[in-house]
């Protein structure tokens, strides 16, 4: 067989696919139904999409609709036409619907019992094998934004976006995009390892402003998320047992002796050498469910009033041996992912 056809066959989505439940600090997640459309609308999950997504309310159900029948189709097997939605590139959407089973406002009952504990879903939409790439969305119910629920599961979905195959997807890319006018969520981004990569001019109709904006693109590489300081930065904490972390974390682990021998190598050299970083904390259930008091607006998280990062862990980047995740200085403005993808070596092998 042709190199190129065995390359071609190797990134080749499943046929079907079991979508792995997925476990927060505040919340979980399971694979999202279509009951759970419903209660989408129960939980007033489209308002102000104008202005956050750059879609009508109406576009962002129907968009929702399509993504939820397609994360269904694909875990019964069926090819992408079955499912009534069909696409001619063959990419996939997996979709989480958001569960809690807590009083996290504290006013006696269970926060979202009208819509059988939904207040949202996650997704990765446009999963394309062949380029190895996936958008990653939150939506949330109009009450539940604002209380740190995407911090808590944005990360944990992204490791299992990147963790190889078959713990995960495999993905090398995921990315996001961002209107222009949601300026404080692009920190909130950079947090996670997202770092601007391109932007649309007047891509996007602002309804209640009534005027075009654009749209920002951000994006993240495998080789550059750290699945520890993501988390980190919104005080949040590693749970072990979900899909993909293993697989990280052993990559990591990796990572972290590979440069730590070409330091000892170059210290063998070159004389006296500073001693490696620390590694960055992993678990730690003493803190948990540390969480900062703005999130997500519709599927965008946010930062902090002034536009800032709100975890400590985010506004300097002591502690990470991650690659392309530190920079020389340990200033209060040398924020691990401001480093990210600079001087990066292509691989265009994969």
């Amino acid at each position: 067989m042709p190199d190129n056809a065995a390359q071609s066959e190797s990134r080749e989505l499943p046929a079907s696919i079991a979508i792995p439940p997925v476990r927060g600090e505040m919340v979980r997640l399971r694979p999202a139904t279509v009951e759970d459309l419903d209660r989408m609308d129960v939980i007033d999950a489209y308002p102000g999409a104008s202005g956050i997504t750059g879609k009508d309310r109406v576009a962002e159900r129907a968009a929702v609709h399509a993504w939820v029948r397609r994360s269904v189709a694909w875990s019964k097997g069926e090819a992408p036409a079955e499912s009534g939605v069909g696409d001619p590139e063959a990419r996939r959407t997996i979709a989480w619907s958001i569960i809690t089973e807590s009083d996290h406002d504290g006013d006696g009952e269970i926060d979202a019992a009208e819509s059988d504990n939904v207040i949202g879903m996650i997704f990765l939409i446009d999963i394309d094998g062949w380029a190895r790439s996936a958008r990653i969305q939150v939506i949330l119910g109009q009450d539940y934004r604002g209380r740190g629920y995407s911090r808590d599961i944005m990360p944990r979905v992204m490791t299992y976006g990147f963790a190889p195959e078959p713990a995960g997807l495999g993905m090398h890319r995921i990315w996001v995009a961002v209107p222009e006018q949601n300026t404080r969520s692009v920190s909130v981004y950079q947090s996670l390892g997202f770092m601007p990569s391109g932007r649309s001019r007047d891509a996007l109709w602002n309804a209640a402003q009534n005027r075009y904006q654009d749209l920002i693109v951000m994006d993240t590489l495998v080789d550059e998320f750290d699945p520890i300081r993501s988390l980190d930065a919104f005080g949040m904490h590693v749970i072990e047992d979900n899909p993909g972390v293993k697989e990280a974390m052993a990559a990591r682990e990796h990572s972290i002796a590979i440069q730590q021998g070409a330091l000892a190598e170059s210290g063998t050299a070159g004389g006296d050498m500073a001693a490696p970083a620390p590694v960055a904390a992993d678990v730690d259930s003493s803190s948990a469910g540390k969480v900062s008091g703005d999130d997500a607006q519709h599927d965008e998280p946010e930062a902090g009033k002034d536009g800032a990062v709100s975890a400590g862990a985010a506004s300097d980047d002591e502690g990470s041996n991650w690659p392309y995740a530190q920079g020389k200085s340990k200033t209060s403005k040398g924020a691990w992912w401001r480093t990210l993808g600079r001087g990066r070596k292509r691989n265009n092998g994969k």
